[in-house]
């Protein structure tokens, strides 16, 4: 019953047990339906301080309190609506709750274990509010366990199923407070998952590393950025795709640059761009923008940096989506090197690749031309280039 739980997780302003508490910039949590009325009605104050909020108000999620009201109230939420349940189909189906008592019960097969998170991962995949329903509900622990598991592929279906559950931004907080990195990034480390595992693993930390509080979290965790770079290196042609964009979306917050340079990411990333994965320029676009990217690229992997640069830039066509965007990231690092080194500006000339970057400025692609001209506006900088 509401009135036995605590105090605290009732909103102040319907007096009612908080479904989805937020915290407003004074400090203090509502259930966001509660406040989301106060707001509409044009009040632009915290109603228990009085004190004026920011504009637009924000409303941020306090996964914490959230979690403490689910684990002191049943898991009701997670049935089935009625149209999407029948007496027929009801011992077939099971509710989402009985799926996710069976993932921890002992009593459970590992046949009816599989079952549960097949049907799971089918019905949060287009379903927002089930999805919501079941991080809120403590099931993502039991997720968690299933993808710490002995077993290959019960292992794939619940990182599967947390992919999914990753798929809202309000949720990719709340799993990485509950423990989803340590749990993905084992998958990646200790070998014994399956290939596909790995790979959907490398795509968790993809998904988790949209949000940007995440980039930071997930850089800082022992053996992440290692463990994508050791996956570059060993992996397949889906778990290299993978955790190469893994990187890439990691690799968009400033520090985890120097990280992925320190794991040696630079070398094997030149390889696998040479060998055709583009994705892998992108990359070491972004790398070149930190400087020790730049050091490494220039007085370590020189010969084979540029190499890779002038065969992407060469090779690909801006008719190719996929392609442009490699020219589009062949020009940002060397434009990145040509501005920490003159010795590459004069190689860029000596080696005729300056009027490739020329034939850029008459490309379709928009960025294309744009970072054509950046570059060549960097090389007539330093050389002196009519």
């Amino acid at each position: 019953m509401a009135t036995q739980l605590p105090d605290d997780f009732k909103c102040p302003i319907s007096l009612e047990i908080m479904s989805d508490p937020v915290i407003l910039s004074s400090g203090h949590t509502y259930d966001r339906s509660s406040i989301q009325r106060w707001l509409d009605a044009g009040h632009r104050t915290c109603p228990i301080t009085k004190l004026p909020l920011s504009d637009p108000p924000s409303l941020i999620p306090n996964h914490a309190l959230r979690s403490l009201i689910y684990n002191h109230t049943p898991l009701s939420p997670l049935h089935t609506t009625p149209s999407s349940s029948s007496s027929s189909s009801s011992s077939s189906h099971p509710n989402p709750q009985t799926m996710v008592s069976s993932l921890t019960s002992q009593s459970s097969s590992l046949e009816y274990k599989l079952k549960s998170l097949d049907q799971l991962t089918r019905l949060s995949k287009r379903d927002l509010s089930l999805r919501r329903r079941l991080t809120e509900s403590g099931a993502v622990s039991s997720v968690l366990i299933c993808v710490g598991s002995d077993n290959p592929l019960l292992q794939e279906k619940a990182l599967t199923l947390l992919l999914n559950l990753s798929l809202d931004d309000d949720n990719k907080v709340g799993l990485v407070a509950e423990g989803a990195i340590g749990r993905v990034v084992s998958v990646l480390c200790d070998g014994g998952g399956s290939p596909d595992s790995r790979a959907v693993a490398a795509t968790v930390l993809t998904s988790l590393a949209v949000v940007e509080v995440n980039k930071a979290t997930i850089g800082t965790y022992p053996c992440a950025i290692q463990a994508l770079t050791l996956l570059l290196r060993d992996g397949n042609g889906r778990e290299r795709k993978e955790a190469t964009t893994a990187l890439y979306t990691l690799c968009s917050f400033p520090d985890n640059r120097r990280r992925a340079v320190e794991k040696g990411a630079v070398p094997i990333l030149i390889g696998i761009a040479e060998s055709g994965i583009e994705r892998a320029i992108e990359v070491l676009g972004l790398l070149a923008k930190c400087k020790e990217g730049r050091e490494e690229m220039i007085n370590v992997y020189y010969n084979e940096c540029f190499g890779v640069i002038v065969k992407v830039m060469r090779n690909g066509s801006s008719n190719n989506n996929s392609s442009s965007r490699g020219i589009q990231y062949a020009l940002l690092t060397l434009s990145s090197l040509c501005s920490y080194s003159k010795d590459v500006c004069l190689e860029v000339v000596r080696e005729g690749v300056f009027e490739i970057i020329v034939g850029f400025l008459e490309d379709d692609n928009d960025k294309v031309r744009r970072n054509a001209a950046s570059l060549i506006q960097i090389l007539r900088g330093k050389l002196s280039i009519g």
